[in-house]
């Protein structure tokens, strides 16, 4: 029997959300040096909290059905999301959560017009801290997202001062010297260069998988005992 829901599905085509928007993740070597040393050191930071997804260059699509609004921010970091592979961030099969922080780091081609899509993209799609860096300059600009009686009309507000500026979600410190930008994380330790980090981030990996290694055989080993885990405190 035909239904009119089959009918609907043979005539509406699979909407297809794109995995690349062709576009170069970097355009200079200075650029592609920067998102690489956020995007592996904020990885290396939550290398082992299964529910952090940090992402670069990722397209982020935040309305199911419209597969030409998206951007790909240079780096993003998504709390409450396990880690994973992905081909791109569909919001509403990630219980419908935004990407809270968001990092653009510029290069000399990115125009103002570029710039402010992008703010009001996400303005208006839920990112709670956006960072905007540019190497060239060393300018910082940084915005925070307010409170409003109506939580879906608080807006991205500017950050007056970056200098010393501490992430309230990722919990890392920024400061300006005079030739270049400084990351620090929680403890304290300044972000490393992309080998260093690197090497951390696998044996934080590695850590992780042990210690997930090592409870699946205790909650074994207690069951075999006669004692459910999942009933321990």
């Amino acid at each position: 029997m035909v239904t009119s829901r089959s009918i609907q599905s043979q005539s509406s085509p699979e909407i297809v959300y794109p995995e690349s928007d062709e576009k170069p993740m970097a355009d200079n070597t200075v650029q592609f040096r920067w998102i690489s040393v956020i995007y592996h050191n904020l990885a290396w930071l939550f290398a082992e909290n299964p529910n952090v997804f940090v992402a670069g260059d990722l397209l982020w699509y935040p309305v199911e059905g419209n597969n030409r609004l998206s951007q790909a921010p240079d780096v993003m970091v998504a709390f409450d999301r396990p880690k994973g592979d992905r081909g791109s961030y569909k919001q509403w099969q990630e219980n419908d959560i935004a990407p809270q922080v968001v990092f653009e780091i510029l290069s000399p081609r990115n125009t103002l017009k570029e710039m402010g899509r992008k703010f009001w993209f996400y303005n208006d799609y839920g990112v709670e801290e956006y960072y905007v860096y540019d190497p060239q300059k060393n300018d910082l600009s940084g915005w925070l997202r307010g409170e409003a009686e109506v939580p879906e009309m608080a807006r991205l507000d500017i950050i007056e001062e970056m200098d010393g500026w501490v992430s309230p979600r990722l919990g890392i410190r920024f400061e300006v010297k005079d030739k270049t930008m400084e990351l620090y994380r929680p403890d304290g330790s300044p972000f490393l260069d992309y080998n260093t980090v690197q090497q951390r981030l696998q044996q934080a990996e590695q850590r992780a998988e042990t210690a997930e290694q090592r409870a699946h055989q205790l909650a074994a080993r207690l069951r075999e005992l006669g004692v459910d885990p999942d009933t321990l405190d």
